[in-house]
């Protein structure tokens, strides 16, 4: 389907009367080019905000504030764009097909060997398994990655090391798109709580793990991180990001069964040390650290 994407530039001040003038003419999905956004986003008020953020972001000075919406490529939607004519406002438009972009990131999604056993493959691709090869089938949606970034692939690497004979049960902390809960259970746990503080993230991982079929294995909740969640587990997995790891190691020596793993990820390796010491101040023992580019993933066992 083809549309007329229709950006208008103006200046900071102008931005709440534009989008007002918009919603009037009944407009009222677009997105906003803000640099006072972009300016509270750099001053990390959280520690948790971001670890990593892209360079580019560095010169929102330079930005311009402004709005971006699609009009559907008829009639009306012309119309609707002949009545655009508004004071202090650089117009453009242009027409896009929706083919361009909306399936155009399958292309790189190919199915993907992640550790010696899992297999990673999207939905819509064909993969014949080769001996004891276990595949997870995925459909990430627009809105998750893929899995095979290196924060999953090294907690995968980890959960195919640590579910051995006897461990039975995983809770998987801010489960995303269900791919550490669907591993944990291919690979032979028998009891896994999935959780994300995401709704959207939470019908996703019902939908990959139903499509998995381990639904009976795998019970998914909507929640904030381990906060009023009443789960003890063999290992609890988190692929979060370095300032919620340490935040979580506070409390989840309570939801693990006597000397069990706490599996983490997401950390940048030069954060590295700082997440290892407030680990280990938790009662943690460091069993095992993965690396791989810029992330690692850390083993512990509480002692």
């Amino acid at each position: 389907m083809k549309y007329i994407e229709v950006k208008m530039k103006t200046s900071q001040e102008n931005l709440d009367p534009l989008t007002c003038i918009l919603m009037d003419m009944g407009i009222a999905g677009f997105t906003v080019e803000d640099p006072q956004d972009f300016q509270a986003l750099m001053e990390k008020k959280n520690s948790y905000d971001w670890d990593y953020i892209d360079e580019s972001l560095m010169n929102y000075d330079s930005m311009e504030a402004g709005l971006t919406f699609y009009l559907e490529d008829t009639e009306e939607g012309r119309d609707t764009l002949n009545q655009l004519n508004v004071p202090e406002v650089k117009l453009s438009w242009t027409v896009v097909d929706d083919s361009d972009w909306k399936d155009n990131w399958k292309e790189y999604f190919k199915p993907a060997k992640l550790t010696d056993r899992i297999v990673i493959k999207p939905s819509w691709e064909d993969y014949t398994a080769g001996q004891d090869e276990l595949v997870i089938e995925i459909d990430p949606g627009m809105a998750f990655g893929t899995g095979t970034h290196p924060t999953t692939s090294l907690c995968i690497k980890l959960l195919e090391k640590y579910i051995t004979p006897g461990v039975d049960s995983i809770i998987d902390v801010g489960c995303g798109s269900g791919i550490l809960s669907i591993a944990a259970a291919l690979l032979g746990a028998k009891d896994i709580a999935a959780v994300d503080i995401d709704p959207v993230a939470v019908e996703v991982t019902k939908e990959n793990v139903e499509l998995n079929g381990v639904s009976s294995k795998v019970r998914v909740y909507e929640g904030d991180l381990t906060k009023g969640l009443n789960e003890r587990a063999d290992i609890v997995v988190a692929n979060l990001m370095a300032d919620l790891v340490m935040m979580l190691s506070k409390d989840v020596a309570v939801h693990l069964t006597g000397k069990a793993i706490y599996i983490s990820s997401g950390i940048l390796i030069e954060k590295k040390q700082t997440v290892v010491e407030a680990i280990e101040a938790c009662g943690f023992q460091i069993i095992e650290i993965l690396e791989e580019g810029e992330w690692c993933a850390i083993a512990a066992r509480y002692c």
